[in-house]
């Protein structure tokens, strides 16, 4: 019986600013989006009924209100509560 083994990837999350989450959102067609009927914001490619586009200051003004950031690693983007 063959082993396999796993390869462990270790991502470093790293806060981006506005203007280069709006960059990375841009190559990937993606777009600030609101979870309808809430505050939690997120990027969306637009195709799920359960979030509505906002604009990129409805999208910063949510950050700020809520103390999140944008972090990225590798291309890959998740909004989190800032790291102090």
């Amino acid at each position: 019986m063959a082993q396999m083994h796993r390869r462990e990837v270790t991502l470093v999350m790293e806060q981006v600013s506005l203007d280069k989450a709006k960059e990375i959102a841009k190559k990937k067609g993606l777009k600030p989006g609101r979870v309808k009927g809430t505050n939690g914001v997120q990027f969306t490619k637009g195709s799920n009924a359960r979030l509505e586009i906002i604009s990129w200051d409805d999208f910063e003004a949510t950050l700020k209100k809520r103390s999140l950031g944008v972090y990225e690693s590798g291309g890959w983007m998740k909004i989190m509560k800032k790291m102090k």
